[in-house]
């Protein structure tokens, strides 16, 4: 048996066998939560401490923990209203009544709320996954982003072609693409179109963001082995409350959002609303070498300073969803509606060398949503759980202007010395052929139809052991019109993508809860569909349609396993490996206009082989000081990865032109590398963060299909940062300038190292070093209610790139104000 075979093999007969342990007695802790009026709690969180084990109780305050090992207990409730309590119990039989009386804080109990949130963090963070939670709370006071926060994250690097609005990959530790699963509370991001993303949801909608690295948990399950970023939005209806928040700044850049929740608590009906608005002219100056100026000679000049324009970003949207919060019949119920609308300029293609005029997209999406989720359904131990989202977006793409742009914003004009002497009149100079300004003129509309359905049935057979089965369903129809040249509807051409995953998972807490283990297997099926008619006319202007049908259909199976296992007190290992494919998706196949992506109906799955290792330390106390440590090494074997199309060289001007391109296979990507982080906390006042990532990301392809040696081999992949760094410090001070305020400030620096962006390195194709520093701070007022926050990005207006070498914006100013309604 060969080693890569012998090690997935060996890893888990090991998992197998450690998880297949005696079951030991078990008992059922139920009870009522009240205050010591007498007075039902509800929704409280109540957890038996240092176990995946948890209940929420209902509005006449019960609640139900299963499968509680025998033994000496210590079970934690919190909630909003009350104080954090810790209670012990001797659990020694199979039923215990066990109600708990708790304090009232006469307020928000901000700590026990994060004690419940620090909690949940850490059992998520040492499950087995190599995952981070991100927490937003301090996020969405501040003038950050959702991209921004998540582009400070340990092995995360946003990948983003300019502004607020422009085009966004998402990379960890070297996958990207389609290998990366991007989640929306568990349904792909995508679904909902360009207009609701990670782009425009603010902070403020946002629980926590989760970014696991290799194996996903069940409720991830999917075409993905890279990893993925699954965003949680909020969904407390315990209380009424109410936020709203606005903030303007540099570039023009303008936004607000705005949320409701509201909840009666005798029926349990819930409301949850939210909408935001986002405006930026995106007009900051590039000085960069990838921009050229065309003179009157017809000669370039690079380093070209001059502001972006034609860069305009507005979007506008809405999520409202009704339906009822801990019933007899579900824990959750509520039926959704998104509705969200973008207008987008389209500056450049994808690079900067040359810039557009009137070229720009306008995106619309109605998705409707469901989800269900029920503990204990039917009998104890037994969980469902149903999300299933229906969209229809559309996507305007309008590109009729020809002349050709300077990035000074005039037309290319030649008028020569010689011409000057000739008489000759300016010439303004216009793409060749009647060209607009990316291909031939097009005004073209783009509808899609998507389905995607998700579903989880687990079930806890015993003590700290529990399987699940899930079945996900993914299906897209698009339709391309050519405006400038209208059809019958039945001369479009029709395209349709169908997914279907089949996954189970076991998970075992074992050697008393110390050992977790999960084991996954996995079946894909993928179906695409492009019809397209071929008309032939008669010569009375009828026709007779011959439609060309092009069929695919791919299937694999996939399997891995994670460990987690407690060496020490606070000290956790932690490991994963995953065997499985990835299909390409209809944006890689199909193309797509707004983002310079070229069709490539070539494209093959990719298959990857990823191991994990790590560790996670802490937080480790030394009276005032905590200390967290965490480091992971990664190796990662890619076949025909599915990557975006580089050039080989950028040695001439019309090199760095690059105006789209497609999605392309490459033979064998080899990624080796390691990640770490380490936080440190002074007297709950001082908060500092350091990270780091780096790897190598290489073309292991020795030999062409012709059996000749490959000139790339060894070579980085191009066009992909492989070592960054990010730290941070926050500092709070208490009853400045009022009594019972709270400043915060802030300080973060990121470092990017050079890299290129086509396979053979020269100066023309070096993205350089670069380093980055914000600084910002905001102060809560004594009521607690209005927050105001300043910030200073890049305050020392370094030159940024990213994707293709696009320039970042400069030095930019942001206010910020948010106002929360706490009860009503």
């Amino acid at each position: 048996m060969k080693l890569r075979e012998f090690i997935p093999y060996t890893l888990i007969c090991l998992l197998t066998s450690l998880s297949i342990a005696a079951f030991g007695q078990q008992s059922v802790v139920k009870g009522r939560v009240h205050l010591e009026s007498g007075e039902s709690v509800s929704h409280a969180t109540i957890r038996v401490k240092g176990m995946d084990i948890s209940s929420m109780s209902d509005k006449n305050g019960y609640y139900s923990l299963p499968s509680v090992p025998y033994g000496n207990q210590e079970i934690q409730v919190t909630a909003i209203e009350i104080q954090p309590k810790t209670v012990r119990l001797k659990v020694d039989k199979p039923t215990h009544d066990f109600s708990i009386s708790v304090s009232s804080t006469g307020d928000i109990a901000i700590e026990g709320v994060e004690v419940s949130r620090m909690t949940e963090k850490k059992d998520m963070e040492t499950s087995g996954f190599a995952v981070a939670v991100i927490e937003t709370k301090e996020a969405s006071l501040r003038n950050l982003t959702t991209n921004e926060l998540l582009d400070r994250a340990v092995g995360v690097r946003v990948r983003q072609n300019g502004g607020v609005g422009s085009q966004v990959e998402y990379n960890l530790n070297g996958m990207s693409g389609s290998a990366i699963g991007i989640f929306l509370d568990g349904i792909e991001v995508a679904t909902y179109g360009s207009s609701f993303n990670l782009n425009n949801i603010p902070p403020a909608m946002i629980e926590r963001i989760e970014v696991y690295k290799g194996v996903l948990p069940s409720h991830l399950t999917g075409d993905y082995v890279g990893g993925a970023i699954n965003v949680v939005l909020k969904k407390d209806a315990s209380r009424n409350n109410a936020t709203v928040a606005v903030s303007y700044g540099s570039f023009n850049t303008f936004n607000s959002d705005i949320s409701l929740t509201l909840r009666d608590k005798k029926t349990g009906l819930s409301f949850r609303g939210s909408g935001f608005y986002t405006y930026t002219d995106n007009d900051y100056e590039m000085w960069g070498k990838f921009a050229k100026y065309t003179d009157r000679n017809g000669i370039l000049t690079r380093n070209f300073r001059a502001k972006r324009f034609n860069d305009t970003y507005k979007s506008i949207g809405g999520r409202f969803e009704a339906g009822f919060t801990d019933v007899k019949w579900a824990d959750q119920f509520f039926i959704g509606y998104n509705i969200s609308d973008t207008y987008s300029e389209i500056p450049h293609g994808t690079t900067t060398a040359q810039p557009y005029v009137g070229r720009f997209t306008e995106y619309q999406a109605h998705v409707f949503s469901l989800n269900y989720n029920k503990r204990n359904l039917f009998v104890d131990g037994l969980a469902l759980n149903i999300n299933a989202v229906r969209s229809r977006r559309s996507t305007y793409v309008q590109d009729t202007v020809t002349t050709q742009y300077n990035w000074d914003g005039n037309p290319v004009i030649l008028h020569t010395d010689y011409m000057i002497e000739a008489g000759d009149p300016p010439i303004v100079m216009k793409y060749p052929f009647g060209a607009a300004q990316q291909g031939q003129p097009s005004i073209t509309q783009v509808d899609r139809e998507i389905l995607n359905a998700r579903s989880n049935l687990s079930y806890t057979i015993a003590r700290g052991h529990r399987v699940s089965l899930n079945y996900k369903l993914e299906r897209t129809d698009r339709d391309d019109t050519n405006l400038l040249r209208p059809v019958n509807k039945d001369l479009l051409v029709v395209t349709q993508l169908t997914k279907n995953i089949v996954s189970a998972n076991y998970e075992a807490q074992t050697l008393q809860n110390k050992l977790r283990t999960n084991l996954l297997v996995k079946y894909t099926a993928n179906n695409t569909k492009q019809t397209d008619p071929k008309p032939t006319y008669n010569e009375d202007g009828s026709y007779e349609l011959h439609s060309e049908t092009k069929k695919t259909f791919n299937d694999n199976f996939g399997y891995g396993a994670t460990i987690s296992y407690s060496l020490l007190k606070d000290f956790f290992i932690i490991t994963s490996f995953e065997n499985s494919s990835i299909m390409p998706t209809e944006e890689q196949m199909y193309g797509n206009l707004e983002n310079n992506i070229l069709p490539n109906l070539s494209l093959t799955p990719e298959k990857n082989i990823n191991y994990n290792i790590g560790f996670r330390w802490g937080s480790v106390d030394f009276g005032k000081h905590k200390v967290s440590f965490y480091g992971s090494g990664f190796w990662r074997n890619g076949y025909d990865k599915i990557t975006r199309q580089t050039v080989d060289s950028i040695v001439t001007d019309n090199d760095m032109d690059i105006r789209a391109t497609a999605f392309v296979n490459l033979e064998k990507i080899q990624s080796r590398g390691f990640e770490g982080e380490i936080l440190y906390v002074f007297d709950n006042k001082l908060n500092a963060m350091l990270n780091f990532s780096k790897f190598n990301a290489l073309y292991k392809r020795k030999y062409d299909n012709e059996g000749r040696p490959d000139d790339r081999y060894n070579l980085q992949n191009p066009n992909e940062p492989f070592f960054t760094i990010n730290a941070n410090l926050q500092y709070r001070l208490n009853n400045i300038f009022q009594r019972n305020s709270i400043l915060n400030v802030y300080y973060n620096a990121g470092y990017v190292g050079a890299y290129d962006i086509a396979w053979y390195p020269s100066e023309g194709s070096l993205t350089p070093a670069q380093l980055s520093h914000d600084i910002g701070g905001s102060y809560r007022f004594p009521s607690g209610k209005l927050v105001a926050s300043l910030d200073a990005k890049n305050i020392f207006n370094a030159a940024l790139y990213d994707n293709f070498g696009v320039q970042k914006p400069g030095r930019g100013i942001y206010f910020k104000m948010n106002y929360t309604i706490g009860r009503f």
